[in-house]
Parts: C-alpha cells; structure tokens; sequence
C-alpha cells in the first residue's frame, strides 16, 4: 500500500521512448536549460516538499495534496499531505479521489490516438464526417457598426474542422468562460439542463467559432468534441470506449467521469469552501462525460497512467501507442513556421509547444532563469491543480493531486522547481 513515506528502490532499466521532438535540435537546446541528462536524484533534496505543502496548508490555502515521482519505473518518492476533508477532518490518504479537469484532456487525446492507430480515425479527417452538423459551422468576426456598437458577421470557415484541430486546439472552437467578446458571450447557458455528448456537440456546432481553424491556439472545448467523435467512431460511449481499451487494461480502476459509490464518494478529495464554485462535481451524476474536464482519478492510477507514458506508450507488455503515433502526439505542432499564433491565454506557457493533448517542452523560454524541466517534456494540469510531467530525458515523471482551484499554481511551480533542484548538475 502506498503510505506517507519516501521510496528508494532505483532501477537499473531504463526505458525507451519515442522521440518527442526533433533529433537535431536535442543537442543544443538541452545544453541552454535543464539537468544533464540522467543526472543523479538528491533524495534529501527533496525534503523541502513537505515543509512547502505543509506551509500551505497550515496558511489555509489548500487543504492538502499527494505527490508523486517516480524513476526508472520505481516510485523514489510518496508522500500525503493535509485533509482530504476539512469538515470531517478526514486526512490525505492515497487511495483519495481527485477531479482532475483538464488533465482530463490528455486521456481523452490517448484513447483518440489509440483510434488513429487502429484507422478508425484520421488526423486529417473533418469533423463533420462524424458529426454532420460541424459541416455548418461559421466563424464569428467582431466589428462596430455605425453607432459604435459591436455586432458579429458571421464568415464561412475557410477550410473544415480537422481531428487534428480538436487535439491541438486549433479548431475555433471556445470556452466562454474567460476572456470577452461577442463570441464567448454566445456561449452562455450551454451548461444548462441535462444532457449527453451527442446533445453538447450540437450545442457546440450552432455556435460560432472564436477564429479561422489552425489560426490561434484557443483552449476550449475541442476534446469534448473530440469525445463525441470517439463515440462515433467506436459505437461506444466515451467511458465504455476508455474504460476497454485504456483504463481497465492499465488497472486504473479509479478513473471514471462520476462516483455512485457510496464508499469511493466518501473518500472524494473535497475543496476549501472559497473553491466550491467550480463548474462541475463528479459527486453529481449527470449524463455528460466531459472529455474536456469531467474525469476522477486517483495517485495510485496515475501511477500506471504517468509510467506507460514515460514508456512511449507501453506498459506490462501491452502496446496503447505504437511508437511512431506516440512520437507525433508528443511534437510540438504549433511552433514556428505553422502558421497558429499565441495570444495572452497562451496555457501551455512560456518554452512550451503543443502536441496532441500535451504541452511539449521545445526551448528554454524567456525568462531569466529558464523554468525548470527539460527539453521534450510533456505535461498538463487542471483547474483543480492535478498536475502531470513526464520527463524523458531523465526516465522520471511526477503526479501532484490537489482540489485547490484558488491556490493550485503555486504549489504545482513550487514542486516542480524542487524536484529539478534535487537534480544534481
């Protein structure tokens, strides 16, 4: 049972992955940033995770966690922090349940990928060939009338909507839940009432697009969409479709979109009351199984998840990704020359591309010191502060859970940053 301890039982195999950028800009990216590659992990570095965690907690601003690292296929480091209840003053165990958000995303990409690997898909596919009403979309372009007041011409997109597009977020497609205009105001009341993928992506096709497809990485609800065409394209729904094919054979017993489990509600990881306003709850059974941001999971899933990504896409003999499809969904696809501009909601953030449901580490950045990592890391987090790093270059990956909207940053920047100090130069 994973306990609240530090693990260190190293392993002489390392494993192999595929390339996740260019061979020939390796060499001299790595030199600007970043530990040499397979450098020795200080264990007692590490100790100054707990004092940062429990600071924050003891500060009220979250109320507990669970992190993580694993290396050369062996967990070097476990440890649980704080309440995964502050009412009941149940404590952080590891078999706590977790919203994940949008690190959601990043299954929903693999199961898609898994699809593409079995031609059942296409990359270059459009969107309408699984849901028809996509072949009707329009793009909303903003304006002012002649009294000044703003109004949205709707223009035919200028080519469809690819499954390319949805996995890298380049499809037009919004949330409207931050930023403004007239577009994200359209999306106002999508939330209302129940439903299923195949409704929401109707809902989601009356609206207009926030931009011309491949033009501006918009974070948005393309993997929902991307969801609804797994569905299509299997005959199953989204979690039948991942739960054969992905989390059973994985043993990620844990990952769902909702809890009905009396038991397994009990230990779902509760948020301070100021964080009690986000969207969704997976404790509330609805029929939408968001591939955007609607699933739970636990540290002990992640585990398997974290260690068959470091794999290339293999994990126990058993092949999710073959090699080449694993390479290309960890590329960056938007750097320069692609012609998909960055804006102020540019998540994936400062040195980092996108691939197919991941952010990929491409270069050192701008800041002065670079942010730690290395070069063809992928990752992503959520809006509850579940946060996912894979690191090839050093065969390691951490996992940081939390259900700490407000004070999520901070702690995930914080963790990272001891972690690549703790590797030695």
């Amino acid at each position: 049972m994973l306990t609240r301890r530090v693990l260190s039982r190293p392993s002489t195999a390392l494993f192999a992955m595929a390339a996740a950028i260019p061979v020939a800009s390796a060499p001299a990216a790595a030199a600007e940033f970043g530990p040499p590659p397979g450098a020795k992990l200080s264990i007692a570095k590490l100790a100054p995770i707990q004092s940062f965690v429990d600071g924050e907690i003891a500060a009220g601003r979250i109320p507990g966690a669970i992190v993580l690292i694993q290396r050369h296929g062996q967990p070097v480091y476990l440890q649980c922090f704080g309440k995964r209840n502050l009412e009941t003053g149940a404590p952080m165990t590891p078999d706590t349940i977790f919203p994940i958000h949008s690190v959601t995303k990043t299954i929903t990409s693999v199961a898609a990928m898994m699809l593409v690997d079995r031609g059942k898909i296409a990359l270059d596919d459009p969107v309408s060939k699984y849901i028809p009403s996509f072949a009707g979309v329009k793009v909303g372009v903003e304006r002012k009338d002649e009294a000044g007041k703003p109004v949205l011409d709707l223009v035919a997109p200028r080519r469809p909507i690819t499954i390319e597009d949805l996995l890298l977020h380049t499809s037009g497609i919004t949330y409207g839940f931050y930023g403004s205009g007239l577009v994200k105001t359209a999306y106002a009341g999508i939330y209302l009432g129940d439903f299923d993928n195949a409704e929401f992506a109707e809902r989601i096709a009356k609206l207009p697009l926030a931009e011309q497809p491949r033009t501006l990485w918009d974070y948005g609800h393309s993997t929902d969409i991307l969801g609804r065409v797994i569905e299509v394209a299997s005959g199953k729904s989204l979690y039948q479709f991942e739960k054969q094919n992905l989390l059973d054979p994985l043993g990620m017993t844990t990952t769902k979109f909702f809890l009905t489990d009396p038991a397994e509600r009990a230990r779902y990881a509760e948020p301070l009351a100021k964080d009690r306003h986000v969207e969704r709850n997976s404790l509330d059974v609805t029929r939408w199984e968001s591939g955007g941001g609607g699933m739970v999971s636990t540290i002990a899933d992640f585990a398997r998840y974290g260690q068959m990504l470091l794999n290339g896409g293999k994990l126990d003999g058993k092949t999710y990704l073959s090699p080449a499809t694993f390479a290309t969904m960890t590329t960056d696809h938007i750097g320069g020359g692609s012609g998909v501009a960055r804006d102020y909601f540019y998540f994936p953030g400062d040195g980092f591309g996108f691939g197919y449901g991941f952010g990929i580490r491409t270069d050192p950045g701008n800041a002065v010191p670079p942010p730690p990592g290395s070069l063809g890391e992928i990752k992503w987090d959520g809006a509850t502060g579940v946060y996912l790093v894979v690191d090839r270059t050093e065969d390691m990956f951490f996992v940081v859970m939390q259900d700490s909207p407000s004070g999520r940053m901070h702690v995930i920047t914080t963790i990272k940053k001891i972690i690549y100090d703790a590797l030695e130069q």
